[in-house]
């Protein structure tokens, strides 16, 4: 075999579907050697969205996605998402072109210091320098990606490892047809260089690629355990917080559900987790989760830091225990340090959690009557339900106000009421997204896709992509802010080109309109926040898709209907909602 077969039969035997990629000709052998075993070849328009794309794949099947880009700037283009996917701890494998070994450093196209760039930026990374080692970088990369905290990976391939040697030789003039050498300097270089080929190719026929290990799931101990439970069922107002670690044991999500269900807590989900309990749980909050941490007296964190979300941990007073269990020591300890802290999978010590409270004597204390703080009967669970409930009304309320054009908290109302129960949104934007987080809801696991942690702008295009390609039975939904549509709109190429019938609603209010409410309001100022009612719609249709420019809230109904029925014809389909300005979301800018 090629470098690029060895390469592309390692991608074979880890259950690799997709390779997500621009082209280039450094990494062209990989993809032509991956199509032939099968593996389907997704060309992007900009290679953030590669890596973008391999990203969600990640996310919603549990395998790691593979982005393979080209030298310089291709591997650069993939910064900032690969930046994006290490904070949100999703392992992905980014292969990258580079320079043939012989030409390192001496001013080659495209050749850059790429190791020096992604050591910051990656879980583990490695540069191979002969065939034979491009079997285990790569099978190495896909453990590495995956064990204990999940991260993204970079393996470096230079282009000579990945052609036929003869035509390598060729290139570098010492093949069987090169002319001798005339004199003792090119004698001199013909040797070097003919010994530099000969460790590069030496050995390759032993590279055998082996099927990838079973990833063991990090498990807390049995005594871990019995010390969280006990904690557990000697709380009377406790809440329990479920991020997006505890959703990465995908082959078990629908366990960990249920074990969620048994448990029986008040819950709030973010990221990932967003959808575990689906949309009629009557233990999932998703409104004043500030009040509710006030008032608790114990908080499980399933993957969860005290990050800025929760206020660097002063969300959570310092009085209330707190028992914590992530993957990294480091966030397990991040701001404060909690009563009970369990190195170990989230998703997994749920279940086993649940499992051990089901077999006490005593029930779960959020099914049990308490008593508040004045010593009246209450129910804790019935009492945030209620307060939830509340809010849920007064959004309702809000989404009949009238603004110029849509008011959005109605577009997001209407939205909400045509999702497929097998439907998932992808979210990329500011303000009308973070309204979307408020009133649409997934249906079910693994069913919602947001940057993370990184606050990332631009994913919209990549992931809905990878969205597609990896679950293309569901509805995929792209719910865009107007700035943040024009990063990845030429994705929708892609989408028309390679058959990945989307939805994307862009919420078109002309403005980055997160910024701009506190802007003006603190230095009374616009500048640099305002944007047109662009026709996205018909930048959409030329790339092959379909648009509407939706501008009446009676005209909403039909539209989503028909963009519905294109989509399930195999047609991408854009929606461009202009949308009126609100203080729904005033003082909610993160910084």
């Amino acid at each position: 075999m090629t470098g690029g077969e060895l390469v592309a039969e390692v991608l074979r035997k880890h259950g690799v579907p997709f390779v997500f990629t621009l082209c280039g000709g450094h990494i062209s052998p990989i993809l032509v050697a991956a199509k032939e075993r099968g593996i389907r070849i997704i060309d992007v328009r900009d290679e953030a969205s590669a890596a973008f794309a391999a990203d969600a794949v990640s996310r919603l099947t549990g395998v790691p996605g593979v982005a393979a880009v080209t030298a310089g700037p291709g591997v650069t283009n993939t910064i900032t998402a690969i930046k994006n996917a290490q904070l949100a701890q999703s392992p992905l494998v980014l292969l990258g072109g580079a320079t043939a070994t012989i030409l390192k450093g001496k001013g080659s196209l495209q050749d850059i210091d790429q190791m020096a760039l992604f050591e910051p930026h990656v879980k583990w990374m490695a540069s191979v320098e002969r065939v034979r080692d491009l079997v285990p970088a790569v099978e190495q990369a896909f453990e590495e990606a995956t064990l204990g905290v999940p991260g993204p990976v970079f393996v470096e391939c230079p282009v000579d490892l990945l052609y036929e040697e003869s035509l390598v030789r060729r290139q570098h003039k010492v093949g069987p047809e090169a002319p001798p050498a005339k004199g003792l300097a090119e004698k001199a270089i013909q040797f070097y260089v003919r010994r530099h080929l000969g460790r590069v190719f030496g050995g390759k026929e032993r590279a055998k690629p082996t099927a990838p290990r079973p990833l063991i799931p990090l498990r807390a101990s049995a005594g871990e355990i019995r010390k969280a439970a006990q904690v557990l069922r000697q709380a009377q107002k406790p809440v329990l917080l479920v991020g997006s670690q505890g959703t990465l044991r995908t082959d078990v999500i629908d366990e960990v559900a249920a074990a969620v269900r048994d448990l029986g807590l008040p819950t709030y989900l973010s990221g990932m987790a967003r959808g575990l309990l689906g949309v009629d749980s009557p233990l999932h909050l998703r409104h004043q989760r500030r009040k509710a941490l006030k008032e608790a007296d114990l908080v499980l964190m399933m993957g969860v830091p005290n990050d800025f979300r929760l206020d660097y941990g002063a969300h959570i007073p310092r009085r209330t225990p707190v028992v914590a269990v992530n993957l990294s020591d480091h966030d397990l300890y991040k701001n404060r340090r909690p009563k009970i802290g369990i190195l170990a999978d989230p998703g997994t010590f749920l279940i086993d959690l649940a499992a051990a409270m089901k077999s006490a004597t005593v029930k779960s204390p959020a099914a049990d009557p308490v008593r508040d703080a004045a010593g009246e009967a209450g129910d804790w669970l019935a009492g945030l339900r209620r307060r939830d409930d509340q809010r849920d009304a007064e959004i309702a309320q809000r989404a009949e106000i009238d603004t110029q054009w849509i008011n959005p908290l109605h577009l997001c109302r209407e939205i909400d009421k045509v999702l497929d129960e097998d439907s998932i949104l992808v979210a990329d934007g500011g303000d009308f997204v973070a309204t979307v987080s408020y009133i649409v809801k997934p249906r079910g696991p693994l069913r919602w896709l947001d940057p993370g942690v990184f606050g990332t702008l631009g994913v919209g295009g990549g992931f809905a992509v990878g969205a597609k390609a990896a679950k293309p039975e569901s509805e995929v939904w792209l719910l865009w802010g107007d700035g943040s549509s024009a990063y990845t709109l030429a994705e929708f190429d892609t989408c028309a080109r390679l058959g990945l019938p989307v939805i994307a609603v862009v919420g078109n209010d002309a403005g980055w309109t997160q910024i701009a409410r506190e802007q003006m309001e603190i230095l009374g100022d616009d500048c640099a926040t305002v944007l047109n009612h662009t026709d996205y719609h018909t930048v959409a249709e030329g790339y092959g898709g379909k648009g509407f420019k939706l501008e009446r809230p009676e005209d909403i109904p039909s539209v989503l209907a028909e963009a519905k029925s294109l989509a399930r014809q195999g047609i991408p389909v854009l929606i461009n909602a202009l949308i009126g300005k609100t203080d729904f979301r005033k003082g909610s800018i993160s910084m």
